[in-house]
Formats: structure tokens, sequence, C-alpha cells
């Protein structure tokens, strides 16, 4: 209707990417696309952006990019599509074109707003579709920013685009490499990975026959012909066969992940979920906080009647004030054997309050940190753990990495693009639960748990 035709291979991205579930849900709430430049990757987001305002009823689109100058072309041609189709501009309300607000709002509600990244840039919005454009040059501090602003939502999706990276260039690969590294494992069912590149392990593993090679080209360019073949052979003389490789073959030089990769087998956790799982009293609570004091969350675990454990996200939310009162309340309710927070972690901070409220909480020392990260991964690699499946607790998991401690190791908080506080929250609340001491279930008159 706009006079945006898509080639085949957008259309794929396209209903690949917003393909659903039976209830309803997109099967992919994560979409990665990469390729070289040039290809059309902005027209995909064009009509993403387009479905999302008028087909989908999204009340917040985040177009987010590098670089300024990327974000305000990618707002001049939505905002020029919608203007050129007289159905669709009669419903807006109006263009924002004041910088570093611009964005468009519909008489029925739905916005788009496009920013540039920063390391807080996208905070205090709740949107339902969150695009990464440039995704190549992507800080993690900005990930951490943007990403739980979709956290909330019933149905959220992501999307990722970008070309290859290349390390001379670009300082911030990391972010989109580990999506590849997802979409290449092929194990992660909430993914939809889209490349197109030349099977080469590094730019320098590119053959001067592999450079010549323009049906080679061809296969990692799926906008050919539209894209002319004698162009491709122009950009070889004219770049070099490194740069030619990353630029048009869509071979990167991706960043080492050895050491950032998650450590639990999301497929492990997956196994897990048990939608009717709960556990028996008396149950242990723990909590935690972001570094940047963004986001909390409290945790609870408890024994099943069948002796398996129980791990559950209480409540995960935005900054710390509630934080106090509410756990005041659940153990008001609950009775819990202990309540626990790490000593030297953000949430810390929170005891002398939680005290004043007549809670006694247990603050873990940096060996037992280390402990308790041991004993999740073990509970979950023995499959001795059930879970309910929460969405941000499933977030951390599929994100979290892990920091030497001596010859143990620790969740990563502080280098971690994702908010790990409902896998640190879950993973303390499961050790006190499992080794905060027999006595206690001997004096409510109750069976000790036992591995």
């Amino acid at each position: 209707m706009c006079g945006l035709e898509l080639d085949p291979w957008q259309q794929l991205v396209l209903r690949e990417g917003l393909g659903e579930r039976p209830d309803g849900k997109w099967s992919a709430p994560e979409v990665a696309v990469v390729c070289p430049r040039q290809n059309g990757k902005n027209a995909i987001l064009e009509a993403r952006e387009l479905a999302g305002l008028f087909l989908l009823g999204e009340r917040l689109i985040v177009h987010s990019a590098h670089q300024y100058d990327t974000s305000m072309e990618a707002y001049r041609r939505l905002k020029a599509l919608i203007e050129n189709m007289p159905e669709f501009d009669k419903r807006v309300r109006r263009y924002i074109n004041a910088h570093g607000t611009e964005g468009i709002e519909l008489k029925g509600g739905q916005r788009i707003r496009f920013r540039t990244r920063t390391k807080g840039g996208g905070r205090g919005f709740s949107g339902d579709c969150v695009i990464f454009d440039e995704a190549m040059e992507f800080p993690e501090a900005s990930l951490a920013a943007i990403l739980p602003i979709v956290s909330a939502q019933p149905n959220p999706q992501i999307w990722y685009t970008g070309s290859a990276v290349d390390q001379l260039i670009h300082d911030n690969g990391v972010v989109l490499s580990r999506v590849r590294a997802r979409g290449l494992s092929g194990t992660d069912e909430r993914l939809a990975y889209f490349e197109w590149s030349v099977d080469a392990e590094t730019p320098d593993a590119v053959t001067p026959e592999m450079a010549a090679d323009l049906v080679l080209a061809a296969s990692a360019n799926p906008a050919v012909p539209r894209i002319p073949l004698e162009y491709i052979e122009g950009e070889r003389a004219a770049l070099g066969r490194r740069s030619y490789a990353v630029e048009r073959l869509g071979v990167g030089d991706w960043p080492a992940l050895d050491g950032g990769m998650a450590v639990i087998d999301y497929e492990a956790w997956k196994q897990l979920l048990d939608s009717l799982s709960r556990p028996q009293e008396p149950v242990c609570f723990g909590f935690d906080v972001t570094p940047d004091r963004q986001f909390a969350t409290i945790a609870v675990a408890g024994k099943r009647s069948d002796g398996l454990a129980h791990a559950e996200i209480v409540e995960h939310r935005r900054g710390t004030g509630w934080i106090p009162e509410r756990i005041r309340e659940l153990v008001a309710a609950h009775r819990p054997l202990e309540v626990v927070c790490d000593s030297v972690g953000a949430a810390a901070s929170l005891v002398p309050e939680l005290e004043r409220l007549g809670v006694q909480v247990q603050q873990t020392k940096a060996s037992e940190f280390a402990d308790a990260c041991g004993l999740f991964y073990d509970m979950v690699d023995q499959a001795k753990l059930r879970h309910l499946g929460h969405p941000a607790l499933d977030q951390a998991v599929r994100g979290g990495t892990r920091r030497a401690l001596g010859e143990r190791w620790v969740w990563d908080r502080r280098s971690s693009a994702t908010d790990l506080s409902p896998l640190v929250a879950s993973t303390l609340a499961l050790w006190r639960l499992l080794l905060g001491g027999p006595s206690v279930y001997e004096e409510r008159g109750l069976i000790s748990f036992s591995l």
C-alpha cells in the first residue's frame, strides 16, 4: 500500500520473524538479520514498523541506532512512506521533529520513537517492539539500558539488524556476536536468526580466488541483481581483500566469546519448566538488585512434595524502593527459613531498612556466593530443580555469564549485558534452602531437605 516492494529474501525474514504460536504470541521473541550493507535491511525494518503501527496495534516501537544520522534517516524514510499513503497519513496525530525526540504518534495512541543508543538511552520507556539497528556497534551498557523496557509487555519482540563485525572498526561487537553464536548453535527456539555470508572463519581466510568469485559474492548478497555484479566487482578492487571480505562477503572478524557464553544450557533449563510446580513451606526468599539499581528481584525457593527443589520469581520490578516493604509482607505471610542477599552486591544497601522493619537478612560472603552459584548449576545439571518459566529469569539464564573467584566462579553481574538479578536472587534462595541448617525444619516438625 505504501509502495514498499520487498525482495523474496526480505519477505522470508518477515514471514518467519513474525510467525505466531497457537496462543497468539511470537514464535520468535528475538529476530536477528546479519548481511552485507546496501542489501535492504532497512526495508525490512520499515515494513516491520509499518505493520507494528497500522496492523498489529503496538503501543510503542523503539528504533535505536548507533549513529544519530542513521536514526534520523530511518525516521525520514518511514515518515515519507506514511505521508505518501493518504489512508495512513490521516491516522497520524503528529510527526515529532524536535531534536532527540523524533517520532510518529497515531490518533489511536500507537507511537514509534527514534533514538540514538547511549548508556541511559531508552530508560523510562515500556515498548512492545525494540529495534537495534547497526547492531554490529552495540555497547553492552546500551543493551542493559534498553532491553528491560520490554520485560513487562505481554508479547514483546526484539530485532537486531547489522552487518558483520570487524574488530578493526567496531569496538562494541560482542552483543551481536553473542546473538550470532546463539543463532549458529540452532538451539535457541526464541531466536529467529538470518545471515548471508561466505563460509570462511575470518576475513584473512578469504583467498584471492574466493574474492574473485562473483557467484560466491552473489550468495552473500541476496539483493543481487538489484545490486549489480559489476558494482560488486568494482568494490573488490577499491576496498582491498580484507575489507571486501567483511563488507561485501559478510565474513566477520567476530570477537572471541571465551568465558562470555551462557553457563547454563538453556535447552536443559527449558526441560525443567513445570507450570504446576508448587513449593511447600517453609521457604527461603532471596533478593538482588542490578549494579545500576534500575531493577530488582525477589525470588523464592522451596521443597516440593516429591523432594525436588522449586525456584520462582515472586516479583521483578524497576527500582529498589519497593523491596523492603514487599519483603516484610512476604515474611509476615510465610514465616520463611531465611531472607538472603549478597553482602557485596547492590542489594546489601537495603539491609538496614529491612532490619528497621523487623526483617533479619542473611548476607552471603564471597565464598558463600561462589558455593551458591555452583549449587544452582549442579541442581540444574542434575535436573533436581523445577521452575515456572518467568521471562526475566529465562532471560537471565540465557545471558548468565560467570567470572572467576579463585578456583570457583560467581555470576558476572558487573560485565553482563543482561539483568541477572532474577538468577542471583534464585541462586541465593535455593542455597539457603538447601544449606541453611536442618534444625529449623526439625523445629517445625518437618523433614529436612536432602540432596
